[in-house]
């Protein structure tokens, strides 16, 4: 699928069309402001330039008419803006208590985590079913985020210690772009992650393949394995423990995802491999700890975290 020019600009959901309706016709009506105000600049200077030149012009001190009118004008467009932002949030439809979140993300520095029911966990890319509002529960693992799938639906802070609920909707399959929307440390701006919305039945069989313990390490992949274990990467890292909190993301099914290192880079081999290499290069200020390896442990690990299917 072919991402739009301006994804904020292109809607993809009915939660996020009245969002960018307001938006038109906020900026309309600064833009119809400034025009406005421009024009009457120019004019008034070219049609009044000659005056003044044989002393100053009678000062005027008020007129209570004019005053009126534009505080009026202005009051009158305040309170367009403010009816059609109440209703675009009504339209939002904010979860009520008793309705229960389908989906746990949790924020950390720098990466996003989904959680399922049934134990489905995935990093960076958060998985719906098209058509259908899903709700989701936002939680913070240390600072404040900002959870924004541009085309998807409204913002929403996620801080620590607080469950903050938010619903999310894509109209039709495709792959949408999110971010964080809020300066939440060095590598804010590679904070990103992608909502994969699908079928219902692949969505169903996504969730399925992606609850299964990890993947048995093929012959040509236990030396990745046994290394991954001797640097001590499960401190941070749960293979097949979804329920585990961990300071680093899920791996259990590594390979079938799309990004690694929070959205910098796309997962292929090459990739990762650069990544092991020298993770503070790729992305300064990261946790994941520059270990001294050689190339033949390099791609022992690159064979056995691609393996994780």
């Amino acid at each position: 699928m072919n991402a739009p020019l301006f994804p904020v600009m292109a809607p993809a959901s009915p939660l996020a069309a009245p969002i960018t309706g307001l938006m038109w016709v906020t900026l309309l009506l600064g833009l119809g402001v400034f025009l406005l105000v421009t024009v009457a600049i120019f004019y008034f200077v070219r049609r009044y330039r000659h005056r003044g030149a044989q002393g100053e012009p009678p000062q005027v001190f008020g007129n209570a008419p004019e005053e009126l009118i534009w505080m009026g004008a202005a009051t009158l467009v305040l309170i367009l803006i403010f009816a059609l932002s109440v209703r675009v949030a009504a339209q939002s439809s904010p979860p009520t208590d008793e309705e229960t979140p389908e989906i746990t993300v949790t924020a950390r520095q720098w990466f996003w985590q989904a959680s399922y029911p049934g134990g489905a966990v995935s990093a960076n890319e958060i998985h719906i079913p098209a058509g259908r509002r899903i709700l989701l529960a936002l939680e913070s693992g240390d600072v404040i985020h900002d959870f924004w799938a541009y085309r998807l639906g409204r913002k929403l802070d996620v801080i620590p210690g607080q469950h903050n609920r938010l619903w999310i909707q894509a109209s039709a399959p495709g792959v949408y772009q999110g971010a964080c929307a809020e300066y939440c440390g060095t590598q804010h701006a590679w904070m990103r992650f992608v909502v994969v919305a699908q079928t219902p039945a692949e969505y169903q069989d996504w969730l399925t393949r992606t609850a299964r313990p990890a993947a048995t390490p093929t012959t040509d992949a236990l030396a990745g394995s046994r290394l991954y274990a001797r640097l001590g990467c499960p401190v941070c890292h749960a293979i097949g423990a979804s329920s585990a909190q961990k300071v680093g993301p899920d791996l259990t099914h590594f390979g079938s995802r799309q990004l690694i290192a929070g959205g910098v880079l796309s997962n292929t081999p090459e990739h990762l491999t650069r990544w092991l290499n020298d993770p503070d290069a790729v992305k300064p200020g990261t946790r994941m700890p520059n270990y001294p390896l050689t190339g033949q442990d390099i791609a022992d690990l690159t064979r056995y975290l691609e393996g994780l299917q």
